[in-house]
């Protein structure tokens, strides 16, 4: 069994310290008003937790000059900053979980396809952005989920071996990304997606609530 300060634990951003679907796809719908476009809702539950490049090209359902889905996204987190600032509600039990790994010792990340201004910020409002030895949000990538260059850049940065990392997610997309890592390990939660769709993780549960650091190193040791 390994220590807690042989060990990395990279948190997604949003669906696991915050919920901030709705926030997300009202700002889709108010840039689909001014960029004349329909998202619905079933797009939506396709594309969330997509990197932006990869998500603009499907919503218009053609190839984008690189230089437009700058504009697009930029304006488009623009919109859900604006939206979610002074809103931001930390999932049950997770501001606990963060500062319960931090106290054991563990080297806690944030592994997200999200802009950084948009990490900072929550970060900044749960008051918990010290906690976290590393940030790589998605101007640091160039390939999104379920690819696992966030992953396998959150645990280089951290000086932790992959297969001593776990990954906590809520998308099936990024629980493929922690899978397709040699050795590391995925938590999910049931933030957007049901149980089944999440089975390929490690373990699955429907709230923080229910772990602890020691649940934590124990699936490490696994």
């Amino acid at each position: 069994m390994p220590s807690p300060e042989q060990c990395g634990v990279i948190f997604d951003l949003d669906g696991v310290l915050v919920d901030t679907r709705e926030f997300h796809f009202r700002a889709f719908v108010s840039l689909g008003e001014m960029e004349h476009y329909r998202i619905t809702e079933q797009m939506f539950r396709t594309i969330y937790g997509w990197h932006n490049a990869d998500i603009f090209p499907y919503i218009y359902g053609h190839a984008l000059a690189p230089s437009e889905v700058q504009r697009l996204a930029a304006r488009k987190e623009e919109l859900y900053r604006e939206g979610i600032r002074g809103q931001v509600v930390a999932m049950p039990g997770v501001t606990e979980l963060v500062h319960g790994l931090k106290a054991a010792g563990f080297h806690l990340a944030i592994g997200s396809s999200t802009p950084r201004a948009n990490v900072d910020l929550v970060l900044s409002e749960l008051r918990i952005k010290d906690l976290f030895q590393v940030i790589i949000a998605g101007e640091d990538v160039t390939k999104g989920k379920p690819d696992p260059q966030v992953f396998l850049l959150a645990a280089e940065r951290l000086g932790i071996p992959p297969e001593r990392c776990l990954v906590v997610e809520d998308a099936v997309a990024g629980v493929r990304a922690a899978r397709r890592t040699a050795g590391m390990k995925a938590l999910a939660v049931t933030t957007n997606h049901s149980r089944e769709a999440l089975s390929e993780a490690h373990r699955v549960v429907d709230s923080f609530t229910e772990v602890s650091p020691q649940d934590v190193l124990a699936l490490l040791g696994e």
